[in-house]
């Protein structure tokens, strides 16, 4: 039994604060946000909780998620496309902010694509639209983000295989390159972000996008391992997947093997 509510209950019954700061500085309700775990959230919500709190240690450092809840949730290393979409829906609904306030992003991370659809029929140039602001997107152990990248990046990211083929059937170009940046770093294709995610999360995305034409022999600089900042690996979508994402005998990196991926 999930012991989780019940637990907080007891101890906000004792005077537990739910806008308190773990350790000084990480507001609790980004425990939820990390776990993905909708009915926690909305549990503290519901009972106080400021969903636009701040990490005021990592605002003054200039580190990583120095924004809202909202903000922690997109960038968290999690992956379900179910379980964000319930989480960004609990805290929009409680007046959640977030940077990376771009509808479409927004439609595409909650799943939805009746939303999504109606803002590409208004402006069919979104489908190849890059987008510089979205500095989320970490995880699979390496530190490649969505910056400068198109909504079929955000959807290959994030596992979204309805989005993805939402998108490949409106005009979006399945080898779009995200920006490259001064350094020469940059330039990856969607698939760079569906065969790197954990437990072949990315598979289904990464089947879609071969059926559909992804350029396997394509050869770019990206940043290297969370672990190692400033790393840099040059490679193609399968040397990136044998780097990041777990074991080399995933599927992942087997369905890419059969198509002939160098």
């Amino acid at each position: 039994m999930d012991i989780g509510i019940p637990m907080m209950e007891l101890l906000v019954a004792h005077g537990a604060d739910v806008n308190a700061m773990w350790h000084g500085h990480f507001p609790i309700i980004f425990a939820p946000c990390e776990s993905m775990d909708a009915a926690a959230l909305k549990w503290l919500l519901d009972r106080g909780a400021n969903p636009n709190l701040r990490d005021p240690q990592q605002s003054a450092a200039g580190r990583p998620y120095p924004g809202t809840a909202l903000d922690y949730l997109i960038g968290s290393y999690a992956r379900s496309l179910e379980r964000l979409g319930a989480c960004v829906d609990v805290l929009l609904a409680a007046g959640g902010e977030t940077r990376y306030n771009a509808p479409a992003v927004l439609a595409l991370l909650r799943g939805r694509l009746d939303e999504l659809t109606e803002l590409i029929d208004a402006d069919p140039g979104l489908v190849n639209k890059r987008f510089p602001e979205l500095d989320c997107g970490h995880t699979g152990g390496r530190l490649l983000s969505l910056q400068g990248g198109t909504l079929l990046h955000v959807a290959a990211e994030y596992g979204n295989l309805p989005a993805a083929t939402l998108l490949l059937d409106s005009g979006a170009d399945v080898n779009a390159h995200a920006t490259i940046d001064k350094a020469g770093i940059g330039g990856q294709t969607a698939i760079f972000h569906a065969v790197t995610q954990f437990d072949d999360d990315g598979l289904a995305v990464t089947q879609l996008l071969i059926e559909r034409g992804a350029d396997l022999t394509i050869r770019v600089k990206l940043p290297g391992d969370y672990e190692r900042p400033g790393e840099v690996v040059e490679c193609t979508p399968l040397g990136y997947a044998l780097l990041f994402g777990g074991a080399s005998e995933r599927r992942t990196v087997t369905l890419l093997r059969e198509h002939g991926a160098a």
